[in-house]
């Protein structure tokens, strides 16, 4: 029987998404925070809990609560687990969103980043 919480039971990694299976824990996780499904200091389960639980490797959940960290949505602390930290806005930032899916994608292509800046820059210029 498995410790994970009902709500992980929603979170599910599509392997025929071109999103990267880390990407899709870290959205499915913010969304049941903005929806308040995952209200402030509720616990998240153990990356390695949550892993067996989804059939994935436990680098992809730690990368998906790495990510939500570092944006300020969960803390992670020594023996007391990962929680909620804070809720987001309701308003979404729109062109932080549009720029991490584009770097990911210049990423896949092998593009470096100058290269990446100066094809915004580009296009940029091109629709002034």
């Amino acid at each position: 029987m498995s410790s994970t919480p009902e709500w992980a039971a929603r979170i599910a990694v599509d392997a025929g998404s071109t999103a990267p299976p880390w990407r899709q824990v870290r959205d499915q996780i913010l969304e049941l925070v903005e929806a308040g499904q995952l209200p402030v200091g509720a616990r998240l389960p153990a990356i390695r809990q949550l892993a067996t639980d989804l059939r994935i490797a436990p680098g992809t959940v730690a990368r998906a609560y790495k990510e939500l960290e570092a944006e300020g949505i969960l803390a992670t602390a020594r023996r007391h687990g990962t929680v909620v930290a804070a809720t987001p806005g309701r308003q979404a930032d729109p062109l932080r969103d549009a720029a991490r899916a584009y770097v990911e994608r210049a990423r896949a292509l092998g593009v470096d980043a100058r290269a990446a800046l100066t094809m915004v820059q580009r296009v940029f210029d091109q629709t002034d």
